[in-house]
């Protein structure tokens, strides 16, 4: 049997040869999963996707009770949200039904295919950085789950019971596409998932010297304006909701700089190591 390559041995053709094999890996797993989902479907519509519809969403119920404690009316402790969903073309529910199945395989397929991210980019690295970077996947993995968790449970359903209520004349009803309603989740779900992985960017960025401690603190002004912008676009017009979503993106930003400051720190212990071996031979 031929013995495989080393990195150095690699051309340019290999290297994009080993990137297809781990994309195809990657998109097998997630096409699995999805088929997985496609089977329970049901449940994964009435119990998860369409469950922000419904005022006894944990979300819900939670600033309602904010709100009753303060004294305030709120649209949290109506009812009913005052829209319906349809779907408006043949294949609506069935397009629906099928990209839902292959997002739901990409969420829970992200481990792996980062994994295999990971075997790609893996051998470049020294021995010592592959043995401090072993967490990589557990770190990315939690990251992402946790910024999905805050995007179905805090972004998806400000935005829903915000986008719901909001009218501006009696003689217009909503009535919202199955289409429309499902890429608002999931642009709250996946784009928080990517952001809570802002800690894990910054560290990648600061090995390869494009970010800097001091640049991220020089326009940590700006990314909490554009942080509170977003947090203003995507929640209900109302400080408090703003403040829920701004917190922990500025907290996750905080994290990266330090973060930052100490893979430089360890990449000066490791240049002063290398000048001391050098200036002993």
């Amino acid at each position: 049997m031929a013995k495989k390559k080393t990195t150095e041995e690699m051309s340019f053709l290999d290297h994009l040869e080993e990137l297809r094999w781990h994309l195809i890996r990657s998109t097998l797993a997630i096409l699995i999963i999805g088929s997985a989902a496609f089977a329970f479907s049901k449940i994964i519509f009435d119990k998860i996707i369409f469950a922000p519809t419904r005022m006894d969403f944990p979300t819900y119920k939670f600033f309602c009770s904010i709100a009753t404690y303060f004294g305030f009316d709120s649209d949290f402790c109506a009812e009913s949200l005052p829209f319906t969903i349809q779907s408006r073309t043949m294949a609506g529910q069935f397009s629906a039904d099928i990209w839902t199945s292959v997002w739901a395989g990409f969420i829970i397929a992200f481990p792996y295919v980062l994994y295999e991210i990971w075997k790609f980019i893996s051998p470049g690295l020294y021995e010592k950085e592959r043995k401090n970077s072993r967490g990589f996947i557990i770190i990315a993995s939690f990251l992402f789950f946790l910024g999905v968790l805050f995007g179905y449970y805090v972004v998806a359903p400000l935005s829903i019971n915000f986008l719901g209520t909001y009218s501006i004349s009696d003689v217009v009803t909503n009535e919202f596409d199955i289409g429309s309603y499902i890429s608002t989740l999931r642009a709250s779900v996946i784009a928080c998932g990517i952001i809570f992985e802002l800690p894990i960017i910054i560290y990648f960025l600061t090995k390869i010297g494009l970010v800097t401690p001091a640049i991220l603190k020089k326009y940590r002004k700006i990314a909490l304006v554009v942080v509170l912008i977003l947090s203003a676009i995507i929640t209900p017009p109302d400080v408090a909701s703003q403040i829920v979503v701004a917190i922990p993106i500025i907290f996750l930003y905080q994290i990266s700089i330090y973060i930052s400051g100490y893979v430089l720190r360890k990449e000066a212990k490791r240049e002063a190591k290398l000048k001391k071996k050098a200036a002993s031979k």
